[in-house]
């Protein structure tokens, strides 16, 4: 039998801890060592993340058990590279960072580990021989996967992009607009022009389209549901609209979690899945390309997992064949 893959999970108890668990409970390749969380330490992981009971008999812990392979940061921007100064993790272990903190090419390096962006839709072949990953963004993984063949044909220029978001994206912790009566038959936009993720979204691009003219105009919306992203990027294009088709299948032909619609698509496709969906339309020389993915599955854990897949040599897929709830 082949060992598995020992982990360890910092930050268990909030949404992105709590969807990591879902995951490796059930992957057959994985055994969760520990499930740190200071302020839970020696609960039951199923007294906060209720939905687990019957599922797990972990418990958190206030300790760090460094006999593990790979090592979760599901902890808040900015608290990963603390984690890591404050705390020595042997350079064998591998580490998947869900924050910000690592993306761009300024902060890749800390201490002595080198992190490589984790879009296995651009950089599949690095993160196999990489030894740490900074897992993309949730509107970041959404936009970028709707523009990467764009970008290797170099066809962008000004990218106009509207984004919606369910209220899982903003964390656990309550806040005035992540409040279920704030959110409730509501909508807003909010960091207009000025999203954090815009600079990693175009460092994805430039690595396949060399010019640096690209500019993304990016309008996030805070929507009212609890999780999922939609994106609608519009751009000119002059392309006939069966070749951009043929483009974006022939790109995604060897990546299984992307899929082109020619149909319209819609959110609960991809809720609860590690799936994203891409559908192109073109109206004279505009080009709208719409895609969609859950923002807790392929915008962060999924992805995650993905990525120690791909770390590790096992099947991309292991773990990720999840049900979407269409009804």
């Amino acid at each position: 039998m082949v060992n598995k893959i020992k982990a360890g999970i910092v930050g268990g108890a909030g949404y992105t801890g709590g969807e990591l668990i879902r995951l490796l409970i059930n992957h057959p390749n994985v055994e969760i060592s520990f499930i740190h969380s200071s302020s839970n330490a020696g609960n039951p992981v199923s007294k906060i993340h209720s939905d687990l009971i019957g599922e797990t008999s972990l418990l958190f812990s206030a300790e760090l058990n460094k006999d593990i392979d790979v090592l979760f940061l599901c902890v808040g921007h900015g608290d990963a590279a603390k984690f890591l100064a404050a705390n020595i993790i042997d350079e064998k272990i591998k580490v998947i960072d869900l924050s910000q903190d690592f993306r761009l090419a300024d902060k890749t390096v800390n201490g002595n580990r080198t992190f490589t962006y984790g879009l296995p839709e651009l950089n599949k072949e690095d993160i196999r021989h990489a030894k740490n990953i900074a897992n993309p963004g949730c509107f970041a993984t959404a936009i970028q996967l709707g523009l990467l063949p764009l970008a290797k044909a170099g066809l962008l220029s000004d990218v106009y992009t509207t984004g919606i978001t369910g209220s899982t994206g903003a964390g656990q912790s309550l806040s005035a607009t992540s409040h279920f009566s704030w959110r409730a038959n509501n909508v807003q936009a909010y960091k207009t022009l000025d999203h954090q993720h815009i600079g990693e979204i175009i460092q994805s691009l430039v690595q396949l389209q060399s010019e640096d003219s690209i500019e993304i105009n990016f309008i996030p919306w805070r929507g009212d549901f609890t999780r999922g992203i939609f994106i609608s990027s519009t751009l000119k294009c002059t392309t006939g609209f069966d070749e951009l088709v043929a483009m974006f299948e022939e790109y995604y032909a060897t990546h299984p979690f992307v899929t082109i619609s020619k149909a319209p698509i819609f959110l609960k496709q991809v809720v609860n899945t590690n799936k994203c969906v891409i559908q192109l339309e073109k109206a004279g020389n505009k080009l709208v390309v719409h895609s969609a993915l859950d923002n807790l599955l392929k915008g962060a854990c999924g992805q995650a997992v993905q990525n120690m897949n791909l770390l590790f040599g096992i099947e991309e897929t292991t773990g990720l064949k999840l049900k979407a709830n269409y009804f």
